[in-house]
């Protein structure tokens, strides 16, 4: 059978260290330079020294990315980057650009490069190009049927690794490949800088009818027609795994450390699953629920069985669906008087009913009945941001376990 690795997105230090503990083999994280997701907070070199001891010492493996699209500016520091990264002990560099490449051979050559999706891979020459320049692992691009991912594995030697989007934000470009934030925004969307403009809500404006906005698709508000659904393939784990897929990775390095664990853990135990018992392997209908209570867009298949229609895009807005609230993240459970400290992240109430999620174990749903502050003042409710409160659950609760409530309709 096919190696299969669980990759998740990282945005710091916490995010990494959920991920790996919900479940996944590996995380991809960006550096404070060359990576594409300027905006994200990204890591220093401490920090990552610090999330690479934390995922090794569990089993796990950190990729940075290194795979804008350079000028000649962006040259200069790449080498003493790399030396670092190595010198912590990243496990490899996600690269597009044949530059990059070269520099990281010279540099660091004993360093693992995994090519990006955004070179672009979509046949099995590409893929066979970068092994036999050296790359470990081809990130595919998102453009790709499980008819054309087979083939391409049937293609090349089994060493290389094929790694592919199983869930996540999808892109209107070839695979990234977009100039509309860098001509509308000034932000450079291969440099790390993409403001979303397919995102945004457009009309027409005809030339000799300045000022008068027509919508494209027949609504007041407008239309939205480059927004597309989010991809979600939890519910296709065998033909993913059967397609010569190696690592199934999860998009998002904005996204939040809830999302994360949620969207880990999801994929996870379908995956868990599938190694257990293949043949009899089927999609659990809690699963695609656990993910729904992640903030989504509506779901897509992408191109992995056809190619997407006017169906698999969002015309009407670009909101996400979000149906519970993250309210706290566990530090500390004494078993003794089954008291748990929680650090806020959204207002939460005395009386709320709420459910906990944890790394490998089952949903737990409880009431919150009493909660004090850190004085061990009794309180109603904790409205502060990354508030220490301390409140009595009867279930045994861990570190890094989630606490979240569902949004009661307005």
């Amino acid at each position: 059978m096919t190696k299969v690795e669980l990759l998740a997105p990282a945005g710091d230090l916490e995010r990494l260290k959920v991920a790996i503990l919900y479940g996944a083999n590996a995380v991809y994280v960006g550096g404070q330079i060359f990576g594409l997701r300027a905006a994200a907070k990204n890591f220093t070199i401490d920090e990552l020294a610090e999330g690479v001891k934390f995922a090794h010492e569990r089993g796990a493996k950190v990729f940075v990315t290194a795979n804008i699209i350079p000028h000649n500016e962006d040259l200069s520091e790449l080498p003493d980057y790399l030396k670092k990264l190595y010198e912590i002990g990243v496990d490899a560099v996600i690269v597009s650009d044949p530059g990059t490449f070269s520099i990281v051979k010279e540099t660091v050559p004993e360093m693992e490069i995994h090519i990006s999706t955004q070179a672009n891979n979509v046949n099995y020459r590409t893929v066979k190009f970068w092994y036999d320049l050296g790359a470990e692992r081809v990130v595919l691009a998102r453009e790709l049927s499980f008819e054309e991912v087979k083939e391409i594995r049937e293609h090349i030697p089994q060493e290389v690794e094929l790694e592919a989007f199983v869930h996540g934000a999808m892109c209107i470009s070839y695979s990234g490949r977009c100039l509309l934030s860098n001509y509308m925004a000034n932000r450079d969307a291969n440099r790390g800088e993409c403001a979303q403009p397919c995102r945004w809500k457009y009309h027409i404006v005809e030339e000799k009818r300045p000022g008068e906005y027509m919508p494209v698709y027949e609504d007041e508000k407008g239309t939205y027609i480059m927004n597309s659904k989010d991809l979600c393939m939890i519910e296709y784990i065998p033909e993913i795994i059967e397609s010569g897929i190696n690592s199934l990775k999860i998009e998002g390095r904005m996204k939040t450390t809830y999302y994360v664990a949620t969207v880990v853990r999801a994929y996870r135990m379908a995956i868990d699953a599938y190694l257990k018992d293949p043949q009899n392997w089927e999609c659990k209908e809690e699963w695609l629920e656990e993910i729904k209570k992640a903030s989504h867009r509506d779901f897509t298949t992408g191109f992995y069985h056809q190619r997407p229609d006017e169906n698999e895009h969002l015309y009407t807005d670009k909101s996400y669906v979000r149906n519970y609230d993250f309210i706290g993240m566990v530090l500390d459970y004494d078993h003794n008087n089954k008291i748990v400290t929680v650090e806020q992240r959204n207002r939460f109430f005395q009386g709320d009913q709420i459910e906990i999620i944890g790394p490998h174990k089952e949903l737990v749903k409880t009431v919150i009945e009493k909660m004090w502050d850190e004085e061990g003042k009794e309180i109603e409710v904790a409205p502060h941001p990354k508030q220490i409160v301390k409140m009595k659950i009867d279930k045994i609760v861990e570190p890094y376990d989630l606490l979240r409530r569902e949004v009661k309709e307005q």
